[in-house]
């Protein structure tokens, strides 16, 4: 009793300075820039921080861990690297041009950087990438709020779907409060937090498992549990090669990089392009430290299920196994049982990390992108702002019933949503930054096939089996590129006007 006490004290003490933060930013939202992008005033420590804990989600924490635990490294580990690989070369290429490209055309998102960028009068652009955004944002965000309910579910008893309406309330108060600065800020505090907790974890993990060497000899003892070339099959003797072609199917996580809105958002916020230089370093060692304690969670929490400290984990509840350790800590005495209480909040940092971002931008799909750039209303902006918050709480109640079904697997939506996000700008984000030839209509038809694309290998060509059964990501951002680099070859030059700008963003 003693020992929840002080987990829930951690916990509503972590959700009060979130709150805090989004009520201390209300009074700064007095534009739509502010709300959107906080007046492109961030610094560089919270840019990295708040870019990569946005990026991470409860994927890190839950997700990672989870596939380590039941399969070994190989698919986990090759993730990992593929993510880190992506992070350093999106902020070495990407950050710096877009953050100047953007404040250029004075666009606020990512949509509407598009339209600006190709001249699209019509804003078709603004509107199918704002339609995607809704699209994929939904799920993921759904994804965020099913972390945070199992996490109450397994460590309470709490009911998963008022666990579920709890956690994305609160969500919503501090985005709608405090906009993207409340967003960023809190993003700061909430990957410091999800660092303390891979530490505690870690080093909890290892001594109740019998020490290093216990973790590693019991991963020996099954067969390809440890290797990067090979997976082990759960609840098995056998293992199963990782071919070359899984391989680079796995790497391509790195690729979704280049199209995540709620990230590139952070690029165009900094108050100064020279500073992303500093953002990059803090940013790439951050997710490399992190990822890689992650995965070693999961290797040691077999151990520990081996040990008998925590439960055999199977499917989808392998996810929880950072909670169950946390329950376990919680029993020792009130300093352990806040120790837990810091872990557990440093789950919902994940979470909530993400699903801000996510509401924010897919608010600003709606309310600006769609019904003020595209649908052509001429809005003031108090009532743009409140547009935005109740978009945002439309959201979150359709991600809340996506969310509904306890048994869904956080790693398989995030996959699914990362893939849709990356196919679908990815190859714009690139061609629109770095190729002067692309025009509207090779980004538009790329567009459309890098998202169509997702749906299409995913529930179909993916069944096939063999070759063919890998990750969506890969096969849909070629294409996409590919789409986009015919389509613009085939169809008129972009105007002399369109050209100047981008000549004058690539002098500087």
């Amino acid at each position: 009793m003693i020992s929840q006490i002080c987990i829930i004290t951690a916990i509503i003490a972590y959700l009060s300075i979130m709150i805090y933060v989004g009520i201390s930013y209300s009074k700064n939202n007095t534009s739509i820039d502010a709300f959107y992008l906080g007046g492109r005033k961030l610094g560089p420590v919270v840019t990295a921080m708040s870019a990569e804990a946005s990026d991470m989600s409860s994927w890190l924490l839950m997700g990672l861990p989870g596939v380590a635990y039941l399969s070994g490294i190989a698919e986990a580990g090759w993730t990992a690297i593929g993510l880190a690989v992506g992070t350093y070369v999106n902020w070495l290429i990407v950050s710096k041009k877009i953050r100047r490209y953007t404040s250029q055309l004075h666009a606020l998102t990512l949509p509407d950087f598009f339209s600006k960028r190709y001249g699209d009068d019509q804003n078709i652009l603004t509107c199918v990438s704002a339609v995607i955004i809704i699209i994929f944002f939904i799920p993921y965000t759904a994804s965020g709020f099913a972390a945070c309910a199992k996490l109450f579910n397994t460590l309470f008893g709490v009911n998963y779907m008022a666990a579920l309406f709890i956690s994305a309330a609160i969500i919503v108060l501090y985005c709608t409060l405090g906009g993207f600065l409340a967003v960023s800020t809190t993003d700061l505090i909430q990957g410091i937090t999800m660092s303390i907790a891979l530490i505690i974890v870690i080093c909890f993990g290892i001594f109740t498992a019998g020490g290093f060497e216990h973790v590693i000899a019991n991963a020996q003892a099954l067969p390809g549990y440890l290797s990067m070339m090979r997976s082990y099959v759960p609840g098995t003797d056998y293992d199963t090669p990782y071919s070359a072609l899984t391989i680079a199917s796995t790497l391509a996580w790195g690729l979704g990089y280049f199209g995540m809105p709620h990230i590139l958002l952070r690029f165009m916020a900094i108050e100064d392009e020279k500073k992303l230089s500093l953002s990059r370093r803090i940013a790439t060692v951050w997710v490399v430290i992190s990822m890689a304690v992650a995965v070693f969670i999961g290797i040691v929490g077999y151990s520990m299920s081996k040990a008998s400290v925590i439960p055999v984990l199977e499917g989808s509840s392998s996810e929880t196994i950072i909670v169950q350790i946390a329950s376990v800590l919680s029993k020792y005495n009130i300093l352990t049982a806040l120790l837990a209480g810091i872990i557990l909040a440093g789950i919902l940092a994940a979470t909530m990390s993400t699903a801000d971002s996510q509401l924010l931008a897919a608010a600003s799909s709606i309310s600006q992108n769609l019904l003020q750039d595209f649908g052509k209303k001429k809005i003031d902006t108090k009532t743009s702002v409140k547009i935005a918050r109740i978009t945002v709480m439309i959201i979150s109640l359709i991600s809340v019933l996506l969310a509904s079904n306890p048994d869904s697997s956080v790693f398989e939506i995030v996959s699914f949503a990362w893939a849709g996000f990356g196919a679908a700008f990815g190859p714009i984000v690139l061609c629109a930054l770095f190729w002067k030839r692309s025009n509207k209509w090779g980004a538009l038809c790329g567009m459309i096939t890098g998202g169509a694309m997702i749906f299409i290998w995913k529930y179909g060509i993916a069944g096939l089996g063999g070759v063919f059964a890998i990750y969506e990501l890969l096969p849909a951002f070629l294409l996409a590129t590919l789409v986009n680099i015919i389509v613009s070859l085939m169809t008129a030059e972009p105007s002399q006007e369109i050209l100047a700008v981008y000549d004058k963003v690539n002098r500087k």
